[in-house]
């Protein structure tokens, strides 16, 4: 074997926890899966290092929540989506507020601190009917925090309401929003969004939604769904974005100490069943590695959140050991990936059990990852 002066410089640059470049994280995407996931696990510690007292890297936290689905109507009939219905199907819905409180109800029963709400781009709902809602949760369950609209969702919301973001997003928050998921992310590249998703918002847009949300100080996640149509690089183009975004975000608190920005990167593979979008689909192995370049590329997110929805318990676990240091929600309830032939199930038991079995202990956390116990 020829000796890499350069691989090796490379290799000591990330576990001093150094910025990387796009071409070096693609250098990095080639190596072993072991040492990869070595480099991933290197800079999580270092992330983590001043959490928790010092003790960030013995806790592997989880959150108790709910996703709830407002609407299954929805207008922009996504290619990998097998949960979008049309206003004439005779399974389409919109949830009235008694179902959303007994939803609301028994996860709090369950010890659960939030909902994640998102739902289809419906063309007839008015602004009106969702600061209703808003208003309705906040005010019946005020401790309950409400984790809800993709910035697609915010974007439809704009071209159906004929307002600004700021003015959006604004009442919305003033109604009783609390975070905002990083639904529809996909890939930021319009080349592979305008082939899976053409009539959802383009990448600047999606950016645009979390650029106003942080100004108006609230916090969001950031996800990537992979494993379709796009390429290596676009992957790597969207980690870019995504550190371009949380700069911004961040350098803007120093200004504004009360702005928000990214608590988290979630990445999760494309689930086919019955979907229309054909594409071939990636398994363990390949999300594993790309959840480490992630960490890896990511240096200005503290946390990064394991995807055992779609990869199944067992997965879920080891990808603690490829950068991540959360696993997730429970999943009281999921409707969008399970409509996709994707139907892993979790207890808080076996969340503990998982995390302990490898050496971490295992700490509940609200949306902003507090410790809750």
């Amino acid at each position: 074997m020829i000796y890499d002066a350069s691989l090796d410089e490379l290799l000591q640059k990330v576990w001093d926890g150094k910025r990387i470049s796009r071409t070096e994280a693609l250098r990095l995407y080639h190596l072993p899966l072991e040492e990869l996931g070595a480099l991933a696990d290197r800079r999580k510690q270092l992330a983590k290092a001043n959490d928790f007292n010092g003790r960030g890297n013995e806790i592997v936290s989880y959150i108790v929540d709910r996703n709830v689905n407002y609407t299954n109507v929805c207008n922009v009939y996504c290619k990998f989506c097998a949960f979008y219905r049309t206003e004439k199907d005779d399974d389409s819905y919109v949830i009235s507020l008694d179902e959303l409180d007994k939803k609301i109800e028994e996860t709090i029963a369950l010890g659960g601190s939030q909902m994640l709400m998102q739902g289809g781009h419906h063309p007839k709902l008015t602004k009106q009917w969702y600061l209703d809602l808003l208003a309705h949760v906040k005010n019946k369950f005020p401790n309950f925090n409400i984790h809800g609209f993709s910035p697609s969702e915010f974007i439809h919301f704009r071209e159906v309401f004929n307002e600004p973001l700021e003015k959006i997003i604004g009442d919305f928050k003033a109604a009783g929003l609390g975070s905002i998921p990083g639904g529809g992310g996909e890939i930021l590249v319009d080349r592979v969004r305008q082939r899976i998703s053409p009539l959802k918002a383009m990448s600047d847009d999606w950016l645009e939604v979390m650029d106003v949300a942080h100004k108006l100080g609230l916090y969001s996640s950031a996800t990537m769904m992979f494993g379709h149509v796009e390429t290596i690089e676009d992957r790597i183009e969207h980690l870019e974005r995504l550190r371009a975004q949380q700069d911004k975000s961040l350098a803007r608190k120093t200004e504004n100490p009360n702005a928000g920005h990214f608590t988290a990167f979630i990445c999760w593979t494309f689930q086919a069943e019955h979907t229309k979008l054909k594409a071939p689909t990636v398994g363990a192995h390949e999300y594993l590695r790309t959840q480490a370049l992630g960490r890896i590329y990511l240096d200005n997110f503290t946390n990064v959140q394991s995807s055992w929805v779609t990869q199944g318990l067992e997965i879920g676990q080891i990808a603690l050991k490829f950068g991540a240091n959360d696993l997730g929600s429970i999943m009281i309830e999921e409707n969008v990936v399970s409509q996709a032939g994707t139907t892993f199930r979790m207890t808080v038991a076996d969340m503990q059990r998982l995390i302990k079995d490898i050496g971490y202990e295992p700490h509940q956390r609200d949306n902003w990852y507090r410790l809750l116990n």
